[in-house]
């Protein structure tokens, strides 16, 4: 079963909003209520609006399908997978359930001490405390009122 697969009629992907410290290591402590989920191994990624996305493996698998199967002669594909697999790194929690940021992936996201790890259903995302404040609020009127359509209905 993956992470965001429905066990009967309940969702079971990654919701909430956590806010964990990262020590002088780099280490953070995962959410307690998913540390069950997590402790067979995580993906880390670069993601998109200077986040770190976190994926259960079998998530990961899932979400990086499609890039891993890009096509060879298509230089937009082949730029995006390279991108995304080499920024790309397997971890393993330690018995406290934290994993351990590298320091290229800190800099991409500017991760300081206060992080905010958010769930976003297939997997959880990891913000600088102060950057996750300014998107929030950002998208809080939109949310509020949002656009006909949205999600396609």
């Amino acid at each position: 079963m993956w992470v965001g697969e429905a066990v009967a009629g309940v969702f079971s992907g990654f919701v909430g909003t956590h806010t964990p410290r990262m020590d002088d290591k780099g280490r953070v402590t995962l959410p307690a209520k998913y540390r069950d989920r997590l402790v067979g191994g995580v993906v880390l990624v670069r993601g998109q609006d200077r986040t770190l996305y976190l994926f259960t493996t079998e998530g990961f698998e899932q979400f990086a399908h499609r890039a891993i199967n890009a096509e060879v002669t298509d230089s937009a594909q082949r730029g995006f997978q390279r991108y995304m697999l080499a920024n790309t790194e397997d971890q393993r929690p330690d018995a406290q359930g934290r994993i351990t940021i590298p320091p290229k992936m800190r800099e991409y996201a500017e991760l300081g001490k206060d992080v905010v790890i958010t769930g976003a259903g297939l997997r959880m995302e990891v913000w600088a405390a102060d950057r996750w404040a300014a998107y929030e609020a950002e998208q809080e009127a939109a949310y509020a009122a949002p656009d006909r359509g949205l999600f396609g209905s």
